[in-house]
């Protein structure tokens, strides 16, 4: 029997990118200057029309100045993240 984890939330991904450029009231061509990704790669991700690679949060997380955790830890926001059981 396999047993499949369950999907991540890219809903709250996407809100949490939303958020962070808002917070800082970044434009999507300030955030592609300072990440390094195209304006429309960043439009694509808060609007959930593309997930993105790990490069692509990389970038992110060093354009906030955040660590990666904090972008990528709302994958788990619906549910148990891996290894929290029992600690």
């Amino acid at each position: 029997m396999t047993i499949l984890p369950p999907d991540p939330d890219r809903d709250a991904l996407r809100v949490t990118l939303v958020r962070l450029r808002n917070a800082r009231e970044w434009t999507f061509d300030e955030l592609a200057g300072r990440s390094g990704l195209a304006r429309r790669t960043l439009i694509d991700l808060e609007h959930g029309r593309a997930a993105g690679t790990v490069t692509t949060w990389h970038a992110l997380a060093h354009a906030f100045d955040v660590p990666i955790e904090q972008l990528l830890g709302s994958l788990c926001d619906d549910h148990t993240p891996p290894g929290s059981k029992g600690a």
